[in-house]
């Protein structure tokens, strides 16, 4: 009995020796191990969802240099996801791991639930700003180099940082924008565009005449190489779009490559003009009728005084 109770401090001090230098150990690189695996599941994951990303949604036919910018921010979001899960595993399991060493966690969670609050109450505009940066590059609003309108300011994008965009007005302003204040963003020129071309003739124009010119004037620029790569689908007059006093306004609409349809409503009214003056279709112009003023127009009508009319004779004299 005494021998056992000798023995028994030892084997107390023997298993706690064993639980330090084996137990601690092993949970710390089975967590380290852990850690690892999810980061590797979850960086799949990402991987999948940026090659998802870059595939676009045109057709065989449409080939630009966009899908190179769209490859881009693809990747800038698969990076950045990436490193936000690389962060909050660090900080999940690096807790975990200081808890396994004996360590006090609780003053570290409290400390960083007060910093939070702190950072909420402080900086609330700062922290809208990189929220919102981290959805607009996740979701792929837009890019460097899309032409958008974010309701203060419209122009083409330069720059986009988790905090603020930076885009040129037509101008040659700059506008500073912070994305927390970005509530709605109208992207001119991502992944289509339409070229929008309305045409006035007169009343006294054949229009089933005039739609088959239009028409023909359309398909030549879907059949020209030049703008093989830029014209994405077949253009298509749609009609009558108003009809005013002056003038029948015919629509025509074409499918373009992003940012092109400036350019391709440019010539398409160019080849309009052109072949309106071969087919003799006249455009409609404002006529103005003049008609005289009468007499004593803003002046003093004479008067049939005797008096007043010898008066103004005697000024005269």
């Amino acid at each position: 009995m005494f021998v056992q109770i000798l023995l028994r401090p030892a084997a107390i001090d023997w298993r706690h020796n064993a639980d330090v230098l084996i137990g601690k150990p092993v949970a710390i690189v089975a967590l380290v191990l852990l850690a690892m695996v999810i980061r590797w599941v979850l960086g799949k994951l990402v991987d999948r969802l940026v090659r998802h990303a870059e595939d676009g949604v045109l057709p065989d036919r449409f080939t630009t240099a966009h899908s190179t910018r769209r490859v881009q921010r693809a990747k800038t979001m698969g990076d950045l996801l990436k490193s936000i899960i690389g962060g909050l595993l660090v900080a999940i399991f690096g807790t975990m791991i200081l808890s396994e060493l004996g360590l006090n966690i609780a003053p570290i969670i409290a400390s960083a639930g007060i910093v939070g609050i702190a950072l909420g109450f402080g900086a609330q505009s700062l922290v809208k700003d990189f929220l919102s940066g981290i959805f607009m590059i996740f979701e792929d609003q837009y890019g460097v180099g899309d032409v958008v309108d974010v309701g203060v300011a419209s122009g083409t994008i330069e720059a986009v940082s988790l905090r603020v965009t930076r885009l040129r007005d037509q101008s040659g302003t700059v506008w500073y924008v912070p994305n927390g204040e970005i509530l709605r963003v109208g992207n001119m020129s991502q992944n289509w565009a339409r070229a929008v071309v309305d045409v006035s003739i007169g009343y006294g124009e054949d229009l089933a005449r005039v739609q088959r010119v239009l028409k023909s004037v359309a398909h030549d620029i879907w059949e020209d190489d030049d703008y093989r790569d830029i014209v994405i689908e077949e253009p298509e007059v749609t009609g009558v779009e108003q009809m005013t006093p002056d003038a029948i306004t015919v629509r025509v609409l074409i499918k373009t490559a992003p940012m092109q349809q400036w350019a391709v409503a440019r010539e398409l009214r160019q080849r309009i003009k052109a072949r309106f003056d071969h087919e003799g279709i006249a455009m409609p112009f404002t006529q103005k009728v003049l008609f005289p003023a009468p007499p004593y127009a803003g002046a003093t009508p004479p008067t049939t005084d005797p008096a007043a009319h010898d008066s103004a004779k005697a000024a005269n004299e």
